[in-house]
């Protein structure tokens, strides 16, 4: 029997390519079929196909494993044996077949070289051995690919299991031995400068440096050992014990990271050790990274043996207790259920209570009774629906009673309870509970609770009785679990008894056992006692916010206006709302009902009080910048809070942004648009009282504010509150800025121009000239902007170019009168100058306007007064004496929202027409006059 043939051991080495391999083969299945048909019946075989098979004595090729080999064989119908295989460092592994006795395939050997000393006597027999022969020496296309596949995984199991090798040269590896002897013998420098020297010639090498690590560590340089053992570690990280040991190196030296990396690395190539995980643990946990902490624990109950159900069960109850502490239900859960179902009989009355807890404080209230019903052996005992009249009678009772059988079958893991309290819990309601004495009190509370919450009442007045028996100073928790439960069930009444008990003890009379009485004190109606518990909540803790809330709420209620603000009284100092975030989130909804009731009880001093105190807190950095502070002022005998500008204000404030993140997080009990609508009505408050000044500092400091600035809207409101306060106030240049600022935004408001004009009109000043000239350029089609232009050129006595804008408005719109007005009295001005050339043209045009004005306007006292003081200003006086007499005989103009007080003209025209008879001696006239029309 032949061995591989060499197309296909080239094939597998890679040398040639699938297609060459099958080229090659037919090749050679040509060349036989050939040397078959030649009729050489009667000689043997030649040299060429007479090869050894593969149990002969020569050397396999090197990297073809013998369950390669056997997988050869067997597809050739040949028996292979193992050969043991010898492997040298610096060569790869090789494979040898030897030969033997008892192998199979050296006997055939034998057979067939017997066979062929013999004479041949059948030709026919010899050729169908060797087609057979020639049909299992060339396999398939599929066989090849199986073969290679095999192969392929024999070779990345020899690269899994392979030993990490040494690194170092051969050439090198003397010196290494004799930098050893050096340290063994003491001469620790030469050992030193050898190590060194195979450093520096084979770096990945970690001999050298676990020697250099060893020496230091005699020489109790602690750190540099660490260092030369963690290189070393690090090139051959498959040292476990390595690991562990240069962990504990790191904990000496205080490096709890580095030691975490250190066990990580040894978890890597051991991950079932659990001492290594359990160290690993344990370093997390004081690290205070709790999850990577849990996650190490769970790896350890994974690899805990069920042997170790003591281990298991403590660990498990560890992690829960852990998971819990950090609000972790669901994991803490996960841990326990695990518990109770891989270790039943390992469960004990601790474990049944922290189970029931953690089902209860996560309303799993269905799931924490079954395990009290499975765990401490109680039983439910269930009404017999209608339903199930046709059951047997065993059945029809609904008990569920747990045997000792069934017990047993519990304790093994199996599932025999689950079916039948899924059977019990559809066969009715739950009519009375049997627990046994050995139960502990704390379990017999969390079935209450579980009951209760279920909406069983009724099995629970026996167990109340129970617990009632004994005193709440002992089982007070469970009293308060209990009373809570009922309140959360709605069922104050029968939660009174036990809070009632609880707040008259001395060891339960605390601050939240007084606040759950005054609650359900509250639901049921009685407010004075409820007030009186809540009293006792403030006084007992007098930082707890919800109470405080309630006692005021409940003080309003009963009318007593002052003590309901005594309630809400400041809880913190300054120093400590300027440090705690929490406190001042809390000061903020405090404040906010404060304000909110004493707005009710008209109270608005004390209520800007409040108000300002809440903005300020938002508004601190701002009014930082902005100059302006709060300061407390005696008025009326009482102390109120104002804001003033500062011009030197030493800045508490060294870093703006982190300052303005401070505050973001202690104001953000209220959103955005709630502290804009504060800000909005307390503006309006504060002009409502005619605190203009401080109205306007809060709209500066708003400004200065980046959330409201950055909103477009709202800066333009902040604007608009601005210029009103500031107008408010006859602060006219401050006025001035705001309506230059939104003139420049727009210029089509006619509203905005009529503003403008009343400020320019107060202002006493000229520099809003030269800005409406600049803006006219921009505009130069604007009508009120035009009008406005020739108003200030009038006034500056620039009458040409008055008159030039006041033709533009005319061509705009002629049928006003106003501008026939205007344009008729710059004509006068033209003409009244001292030296001018044509004064009688200009007087003919100015008379023109002015009776189109009349026309326009219509004869009454407006246009009569004009007439007569044109006609005054140009020395015709007998003519404006009649004018003004008709004015002083016509009724004043009717304008809506003006009074006609305010816009009646007999005063200005008596009192010129008085000044008109004083000039041409007249007095008694003109006294007469003055009697008549201007005294009051």
């Amino acid at each position: 029997m032949s061995g591989f043939s060499a197309e296909l051991i080239d094939y597998l080495e890679g040398r040639i390519t699938f297609e060459e391999f099958d080229k090659r083969r037919e090749e050679r299945e040509a060349k036989q079929s050939e040397r078959l048909g030649s009729g050489e019946d009667g000689e043997g075989e030649g040299e060429e196909d007479a090869q050894p098979t593969t149990s002969g004595l020569g050397k396999i090729e090197e990297g073809v494993s013998p369950v390669v080999q056997q997988a050869f064989a067997s597809m050739l119908e040949q028996n292979t044996e193992e050969a043991s295989s010898e492997e040298e460092e610096e060569e790869g592994d090789s494979l040898s077949f030897v030969d033997d006795e008892h192998d199979m395939d050296f006997k055939m050997d034998k057979k067939v070289e017997g066979v062929e000393r013999k004479p041949r006597k059948r030709g026919r027999r010899k050729r169908k051995e060797v087609e057979e022969e020639l049909e299992a020496e060339n396999p398939t296309v599929g066989d090849v690919f199986a073969l290679e596949m095999e192969l392929n995984r024999e070779n990345k199991k020899m690269m899994k299991e392979r030993r990490h090798r040494s690194k170092l040269p051969r050439a090198l590896r003397g010196l290494m031995g004799e930098a050893n002897i050096r340290y063994a013998r003491g001469d620790k420098e030469d050992a030193i400068l050898m190590c060194m020297e195979i450093i520096r010639q084979a770096p990945l090498a970690y001999e050298p440096f676990s020697t250099l690590a060893m020496i230091y560590e005699d020489n109790e340089d602690v750190e540099k050992a660490l260092q030369f053992g963690l290189i070393a570690a690090h090139l051959n990280p498959s040292d476990c014990e390595e690991w562990v040991k240069l962990a504990e190196m790191s904990l000496e030296q205080g490096n709890m990271r580095q030691a975490v990396i250190c066990y990580s690395k040894a978890i890597k190539y051991d991950p079932t050790n659990v001492r290594y995980l359990w160290e690993r643990s344990s370093l997390y946990m004081q690290l205070g990274e709790h999850k990577q902490c849990m996650d190490g624990y769970r790896r350890i109950l994974s690899l805990l043996p069920l042997e170790d159900g003591e281990q298991f069960m403590q660990l498990s109850k560890d992690m829960a207790k852990s998971y819990y502490e950090s609000n972790d239900l669901p994991s803490a859960l996960g841990v326990m259920e695990e518990a109770l179902e891989r270790h039943p009989n390992l469960v004990s009355d601790e474990l049944v209570n922290m189970a029931a807890e953690l089902y209860i404080a996560n309303h799993q209230h269905s799931k924490a009774l079954k395990v009290l019903v499975r765990f401490s052996n109680v039983v439910l005992v269930r009404e017999v629906t209608k339903s199930e009249s046709t059951l047997p009678v065993e059945e029809q009772r609904g008990e569920e009673k747990i045997t000792e059988e069934e017990t047993e079958k519990d304790k093994e893991g199996t599932e025999p309870r689950k079916a039948e309290e899924k059977v019990s819990e559809e066969l009715g309601d739950i009519k009375e509970v049997l627990v046994p004495d050995s139960v502990p009190v704390d379990i017999r509370a969390k079935l209450m609770v579980c009951l209760i919450h279920q909406h069983v009442y009724k099995p629970l007045e026996a167990m109340l009785t129970v617990m009632m028996e004994q005193s709440p100073e002992e089982v007070g928790d469970l009293y308060l679990d209990v009373g809570e439960a009922f309140l959360e069930e709605g069922e104050f009444t029968s939660a009174l008894p036990l809070l009632s008990a609880l707040v008259m003890s001395t060891k339960y009379n605390l601050a939240v056992v007084w606040l759950r009485h005054a609650e359900c004190l509250k639901a049921l109606g009685h407010m004075e006692e409820a007030a009186e518990s809540y009293s006792s909540v403030v006084a007992m803790a007098p930082q707890h916010l919800e109470a405080r809330l309630s006692l005021s709420t409940l003080q309003q209620q009963l009318g007593r206006p002052e003590s309901a603000l005594r309630a809400l009284e400041p809880m913190y100092d300054s120093e400590t709302l300027a440090q705690d975030s929490s406190a001042a989130r809390k000061e903020l909804k405090l404040l906010l009902h404060r304000s909110t009731l004493l707005k009710a009880q008209g109270r608005v001093q004390d209520y800007l009080d409040a108000m300002i105190t809440m903005i300020s807190m938002l508004l601190k950095v701002a009014m930082q910048r902005a100059r302006v502070c709060v300061r407390s002022v005696i008025v009326s005998d009482k102390r109120h809070l104002r804001l003033v500008k500062v011009k030197d204000l030493n800045s508490e404030i060294t870093d703006q942004e982190a300052a303005y993140q401070d505050i973001s997080g202690k104001t953000s009990v209220l959103s955005r648009e709630d502290w804009w609508q504060l800000l909005v009505t307390c503006v309006s408050t504060l002009c409502e009282v005619h605190r203009y000044k401080e109205a306007e500092l809060l709209v500066d400091s708003s400004m200065e504010f980046f959330s409201f600035y950055e909103n477009k809207q709202r800066r333009k409101e902040l604007e608009f509150f601005g210029l009103s306060a500031a107008f408010l106030d006859h602060n006219y240049r401050k006025a001035y800025d705001y309506i230059r600022v939104m003139l420049m935004d727009t210029v089509e408001r006619p509203q905005l121009w009529n503003v403008f004009n009343q400020v320019t009109l107060n202002s006493q000043h000229q520099r809003h000239h030269r800005f409406c000239l600049r803006l006219m350029l921009k505009n130069p089609d604007n009508h009120a902007l035009c009008v406005l232009c020739g108003h200030n050129a009038m006034v500056s006595g620039s009458f040409k170019h008055a008159l030039g804008q006041y033709v533009q408005a005319f061509r705009t719109h002629p049928r006003y009168p106003l501008y026939s007005l205007c344009m008729g009295l710059t004509f006068f001005h033209m003409a009244s100058q001292k030296f001018v050339a044509k004064r009688h043209p200009l007087l003919m045009q100015g008379f023109s306007f002015l009776w189109r004005y009349v026309e326009l306007r219509g004869e009454c006292q407006e246009t009569m007064y004009n007439l007569g003081r044109a006609l005054h200003q140009l020395g015709l006086v007998h003519l404006a004496i009649h004018y003004y007499q008709k004015a002083l005989t016509l009724p004043p103009c009717t304008l809506e929202g003006i009074t006609d007080d305010q816009v009646d003209l007999r005063r200005e025209a008596a009192f010129n027409l008085s000044l008109i008879y004083q000039a041409s001696g007249n007095i008694e006239m003109a006294r007469h006059l003055i009697n008549t029309h201007c005294i009051v």
